[in-house]
């Protein structure tokens, strides 16, 4: 079995996103309970990995790495991500505008 890493994601009193990694389910289960598991995801990797109250996840974040985020980070992280983007603005500059020509 590969090694994989849990991140946890919330935010400080100072607003500031903070990540802490962990090694095992072990580790995290030390500062949050575990109220069930996984059964319903549609990603296969973190099927059967715990879920955590007050934690929002399991999310496959990369190969080897499973995030947790607090509600008030997935909720910003959200309407970041769905939130449109603006749009790239052209510049248009007349090209080849030609004079005219006196005889």
């Amino acid at each position: 079995m590969k090694k994989q890493t849990i991140r946890v994601v919330t935010r400080g009193t100072d607003g500031q996103i903070r990540i802490r990694d962990y090694d095992s389910p072990e580790d995290l289960l030390k500062r949050h309970a575990q109220i069930g598991i996984d059964d319903c995801c549609t990603d296969l990797t973190v099927r059967g990995l715990p879920v955590f109250r007050g934690l929002i996840g399991p999310i496959p974040e990369a190969p080897g790495i499973v995030r947790y985020e607090s509600p008030e980070v997935f909720e910003t992280l959200t309407k970041e991500w769905s939130s449109p983007k603006p749009g790239r603005t052209r510049t248009r500059t007349q090209r080849g505008k030609r004079q005219s020509q006196t005889s």
